[in-house]
């Protein structure tokens, strides 16, 4: 069944009217809304139409829910809009845009520490699920060449993952008949657990997944940790189990804040990694990238060439034609800001967190999951909440309060604010946090703003009589 969105039908009728200012002369003032009209409107009329729909989005610079970029520089927009008729697979007449895109490759892996990086293996994708799902297949194609099977045989391979992965990994398994083989988080913790990944693993295992920057708290995975854990493995049973890193907030983060630490190829046993240039690569939606250690460990057979755009192109994708704004973007990050740029704007954007969770820790009703230290992400909970039983510690403020995080979430929303209310990962449900992002565009002054609202918030709140259950909160 195809998948809808609740259309509100009950509140609206079928014709969408518009004000006869608007309209050209005898042109209709009413237009049917779920069909298509049966005779043109002038341009501006259905500029003005749809413009005065999207007044009732959100205010994006007040969405602290999503990881993805919500602003870039005038120049950027003005070069994504002479981009936006490019076709990305189209490399016969868009020859420079694709030598753009190679440019990207080129500067990501450099980044990453391929360890040929004049000459990587990879590809911009759609965003990181798509890089996620390509990666995956990847490691599919090189566990049924080790164990000799093909793509007949019913031998069903797992992928291991902490509870913590995002979603697109349980996309990719059920997609591609692969078994999750979801770890879960050690009681206390938030992210996988070295031991526990390898402990998960068999014959039958194609990679173990590791996140550089979870979706749920903004913490890294130890990835060195992981690979140590698999090469004890391999010592004792000869099992060799590649590594993905799953870095699509942290790909962009790590390589300019944290240089010393080994999450990427320098660590022997990584395979591939993916990242999403629409979050903190500080491009609007729409762009990601992968890249393999070198051509082994992208099985020729996922590669296809097709002749009929003009020459021959060589395509890795699970879509065709897609537009190359986007790639143009990145590229234009990448000049405009250089290393020094980007090391200046995650910096920012780390010390925001950082400042919103001293404010956060100041308040006495909650305490922090993550400080902003990995990702400049904040997660929080009610004080006391946050126990390795399951349970709110006695006499705490999570014990004794009459409001909940949803409650939390559903009054900040009255300020414009959008912070997600959810709960953790599938073997830490009972714990319910709030997630503040900080992306880039957000200011200290937006940070003291929140924090005022967020106070007012909750002395509303202890003065009402509110139920435990779950109000209608975003989530992302």
């Amino acid at each position: 069944m195809t998948h809808r969105h609740h259309s509100h039908r009950g509140q609206l009728d079928d014709g969408l009217d518009f004000r006869p200012q608007f309209s050209r002369e005898g042109e209709s003032v009413n237009l049917p809304r779920r069909r298509i009209s049966p005779d043109s409107v002038d341009p501006s009329t259905a500029y003005q139409i749809i413009h005065d729909e999207l007044m009732l989005d959100g205010n994006s610079r007040l969405n602290v829910a999503t990881f993805v970029t919500t602003w870039m520089e005038p120049e950027a927009d003005r070069l994504m809009q002479e981009s936006a008729a490019k076709n990305m697979i189209d490399k016969d007449e868009y020859p420079q845009t694709a030598q753009i895109e190679a440019r990207c490759l080129d500067i990501l892996a450099d980044l990453w520490h391929v360890p040929s990086p004049d000459e990587p293996v990879g590809c911009s994708t759609t965003g990181s699920s798509e890089a996620c799902m390509l990666a995956g297949l990847a490691m599919k194609w090189h566990w049924r060449n080790r164990r000799g099977l093909t793509a007949r045989d019913a031998q069903r391979p797992n992928l291991v993952m902490g509870a913590n992965a995002q979603i697109c990994w349980l996309k990719f398994c059920r997609y591609w008949d692969v078994e999750a083989r979801t770890v879960p988080v050690r009681p206390g913790e938030t992210t996988l657990h070295p031991d526990d990944a390898a402990a998960a693993c068999d014959d039958d295992t194609i990679g173990v997944v590791a996140i550089l920057g979870s979706t749920y708290d903004g913490s890294y995975e130890d990835v060195r940790g992981i690979a140590a854990a698999l090469n004890r493995l391999e010592s004792q049973s000869g099992l060799d189990i590649p590594v993905h890193v799953d870095a699509a907030s942290g790909g962009f983060i790590a390589p300019f804040l944290d240089t010393d630490l080994e999450w990427d190829f320098r660590v022997a046993r990584v395979i591939s990694i993916n990242a999403s240039g629409h979050k903190y690569g500080l491009v609007y939606p729409g762009i990601g990238w992968i890249l393999w250690r070198d051509d082994s460990a992208r099985p020729e057979d996922l590669v296809f060439h097709v002749d009929y755009l003009g020459g021959d192109m060589p395509t890795m994708a699970l879509n065709f034609s897609r537009p190359g704004a986007q790639v143009v973007a990145q590229y234009y990050c990448f000049l405009r800001l250089g290393h020094e740029g980007y090391v200046r704007v995650q910096q920012h954007s780390r010390e925001v967190a950082q400042f919103l969770a001293a404010g956060i820790t100041d308040m006495p009703c909650f305490e922090l999951i993550s400080d902003g230290s990995d990702l400049p992400v904040v997660a929080f909970c009610l004080r006391g909440a946050a126990t390795k039983t399951g349970q709110p510690r006695k006499r705490s403020f999570a014990d004794k309060a009459d409001f909940t995080v949803y409650d939390v979430s559903d009054a900040m929303r009255t300020g414009g604010w959008q912070i997600p209310a959810y709960s953790f990962c599938a073997d830490r449900d009972e714990l319910d946090i709030l997630r503040i992002v900080v992306r880039n565009g957000f200011s200290r002054d937006l940070a003291v703003m929140l924090l005022h609202d967020l106070g007012a918030a909750i002395g509303k709140l202890e003065g009402s009589d509110k139920g435990n259950k779950p109000g209608a909160a975003f989530r992302h």
